[in-house]
C-alpha cells in the first residue's frame, strides 16, 4: 500500500513582531553630580555625627570620639606600635636629609628674599606637625622653590624688600598665614577631589612656566649684575640684562 504524502504548511514568522517592548527605548545614563553636590555631601560626611542604639550610646559615642582624634593626630594609633628599631632608623634618615634640606631652604629663603634664617624655620617647624598629624613616609614637607618665587614675587609688587624688609616681611608672614588657613580649612572639608578638575595640560604649564621664571631670576648672581629688576617676565628680564652690559 502505498503512502500518501500530506503537504505541510509552515506558518510565517513574522521578525517584527517578536521584538520585545524595550526594543525602541533609548537607555539614558544619569547627569554626573555637579560640584555644588559633592560639596555638599563631603561636607555632611564630615560633620554629620553617628547615631547610636539606645544600648551603649555613651561608649560608642566614646569611641567615635576617640576615632575621631585618631583621625586628626595619627600618632595615637601608629605610636602604640613604634619601636627603637624605627627610631634608629628614623635618626639615621633624618640626619641624612638635613645635610640636605639645610642648604636646599636658604636657597628657597634667598628666592624669597628672605633672611637665611626664615628658610630653616620652614624647613624644621612643617615636618615636626607632620609627624603627628600625617601618615605618608613619601611626602616632602616644607617650603619649595615655586611657591618662595610666588611669593616674593608677589609682594615686591606691593613693597620693596629692599627699602623696607620690615613691611616687606609682615606681609610674607600675613600671605604665609592665610595660605595656611586654606589649607586646613580645605583639609577638614575634605575638598582634595578638586584636584582631579585640573587637567595634565594646566600642570605641565605651569611647572614649565615656573621653572622658566626660576631661572631667570638666577641670572642676577649667574651673571653678577649689581643692577636687576624685580619683575619676573621675560622682556623685563632681558631688558635688564642688556641695560647691564654697558655698566663698568
Amino acid at each position: 500500500m502505498a503512502a500518501v504524502e500530506m503537504p505541510v504548511t509552515v506558518p510565517a514568522f513574522d521578525v517584527s513582531s517578536r521584538r520585545p517592548a524595550t526594543a525602541g527605548l533609548v537607555l539614558n545614563s544619569p547627569n554626573p553630580p555637579s560640584l555644588r553636590d559633592e560639596l555638599v555631601g563631603v561636607v555632611g560626611k564630615a560633620f554629620r555625627p553617628r547615631r547610636s542604639n539606645g544600648d551603649g550610646g555613651g561608649a560608642r559615642r566614646c569611641a567615635w570620639a576617640l576615632t575621631a582624634l585618631q583621625a586628626v593626630f595619627p600618632v595615637l594609633q601608629w605610636g602604640k606600635t613604634y619601636d627603637l628599631k624605627s627610631f634608629r632608623s628614623d635618626v639615621m634618615a633624618g640626619l641624612t636629609l638635613a645635610s640636605l634640606g639645610i642648604p636646599q631652604s636658604i636657597g628657597y629663603a634667598n628666592l624669597a628674599k628672605l633672611d637665611p634664617q626664615y628658610g630653616l624655620y620652614t624647613s624644621v617647624v612643617p615636618p615636626l606637625i607632620y609627624a603627628v598629624m600625617g601618615t605618608s613616609r613619601e611626602i616632602a614637607i616644607g617650603p619649595v622653590a615655586v611657591v618662595s618665587l610666588l611669593l616674593s614675587s608677589m609682594v615686591q609688587k606691593i613693597v620693596d624688600p629692599a627699602t623696607d624688609p620690615v613691611t616687606y616681611r609682615t606681609l610674607v608672614f600675613t600671605v604665609t598665614f592665610l595660605a595656611g588657613v586654606f589649607q586646613v580649612s580645605f583639609g577638614l572639608f575634605r575638598l582634595g577631589f578638586l584636584v582631579d578638575f585640573l587637567s595634565h595640560a594646566a600642570i605641565v604649564g605651569f611647572m614649565g612656566g615656573a621653572a622658566i621664571v626660576i631661572g631667570l631670576q638666577q641670572l642676577k648672581g649667574l651673571l653678577g649684575l649689581s643692577k636687576f629688576t624685580n619683575s619676573t617676565d621675560v622682556v623685563s628680564v632681558a631688558k635688564a640684562v642688556f641695560s647691564a652690559l654697558h655698566d663698568p
